[in-house]
């Protein structure tokens, strides 16, 4: 990739108290402050959190084959998703990117950088809004030109656990890695899977980039917060929690189980994991060396300092643990009553 020249201590000034190695990294900083205010709100919030999942709808456009049911397989982490937005938000399992997509496409015009790179700069900012969060790899100097990624190439949340990693060793992605990225679930919240709940978060606090996540995904459900009757959708533990099929069957499958449970006590682990995998993400089809490190412009994440815990009214007993070569950790229960999850804000009301 490239840096400053034959010195990469070499750093530039682009204003007082910003430097970069790379001096065409500058223009990255105004962008910063642009979609901080305007568009990420400067807050760990549903513009940061569909950030962050365009990141994965864009690059797993990709095989290492080149094909997809014998056709182009797609050009990886290139930007197709919004270059080629009239093909692509027609997929199902980008239901609910549109208005996202569009705003961003907006941003990236308007600073006159490829989608490619802007869908990648919005997400790593985004998710480095949250508390505990990564600071993500950020590699500028991708082609604003790309074919569209073919459809039934993203993982849909009814998937079994073979589906969903034998699609993801396709792309480059051993079932541990698979794990690793599940992390970003951390922040999530359900759009559209079941409309009766939209904006359901996936774990009780999802404005933290955290280890409860990979708890609670591995307690038994009791009772869906929706419906019930929506494909991908399973029974949660936590009232106003929604849970993902896709999530239990991997926390369980002997495959993942392991690296799953072991974030629970080792958020530090989480995190640096989370990291590697997302650049090897953010990286598919491109050229490297062709590339300029401008990581220096993402923000320092703030720190989670509390230990993953068992919710209210939870117990060693609830557990539905996965991992035969480890016993599951000893980990304390919240204090206090049952309460149910509010949704998650959104700027978008009919999501």
């Amino acid at each position: 990739m490239v840096l400053a020249g034959p010195n990469s201590n070499q750093t530039h000034t682009c204003s007082p108290g910003r430097t970069v190695r790379s001096p065409e990294c500058c223009k990255w900083f105004h962008i910063l402050d642009d979609i901080q205010a305007n568009l990420l709100e400067n807050e760990c919030g549903p513009e940061s959190h569909e950030s962050l999942r365009i990141i994965f709808h864009d690059a797993i456009g990709f095989s290492k084959t080149g094909l997809f049911n014998g056709s182009f397989a797609g050009g990886g982490a290139d930007g197709s998703i919004m270059i080629n937005a009239d093909v692509e938000l027609n997929y199902k399992e980008n239901a609910g990117l549109d208005e996202m997509i569009y705003e961003q496409r907006d941003f990236a015009v308007k600073h006159s950088v490829s989608f490619g790179d802007f869908i990648h700069f919005a997400g790593a900012v985004g998710v480095s809004n949250c508390m505990g969060g990564p600071r993500l790899q950020f590699l500028a100097g991708r082609a604003n030109i790309s074919r569209p990624a073919p459809d039934y190439m993203i993982p849909a949340p009814f998937h079994s656990a073979d589906q969903i990693f034998a699609r993801m060793e396709d792309a480059g992605f051993s079932p541990e890695e698979v794990a690793q990225l599940m992390a970003a679930h951390s922040v999530g919240a359900q759009h559209l899977i079941d409309p009766t709940v939209n904006n359901a978060p996936l774990d009780s606090t999802p404005e933290d980039f955290d280890a409860q996540f990979f708890v609670e995904t591995l307690l038994e459900g009791t009772e869906p917060v929706g419906n019930g009757t929506a494909l991908g959708e399973r029974s949660s533990p936590i009232p106003g929690e929604f849970r993902l099929q896709s999530d239990i069957v991997l926390a369980r499958d002997i495959r993942s189980a392991c690296e799953w449970q072991s974030f629970i006590t080792d958020q530090d682990a989480m995190i640096e994991k989370f990291q590697r995998v997302m650049a090897k993400l953010s990286t598919l089809g491109q050229d490297t060396d062709k590339l300029t490190d401008c990581s220096e412009v993402i923000p320092v994440p703030s720190r989670v300092n509390r230990l993953a815990t068992l919710p209210p009214g939870k117990s060693r007993g609830d557990v539905q643990a996965a991992c035969s070569a480890t016993p599951f950790p000893a980990i304390p229960t919240t204090p206090g009553p049952v309460t149910s999850l509010p949704p998650v804000r959104h700027k978008y009301p009919h999501h």
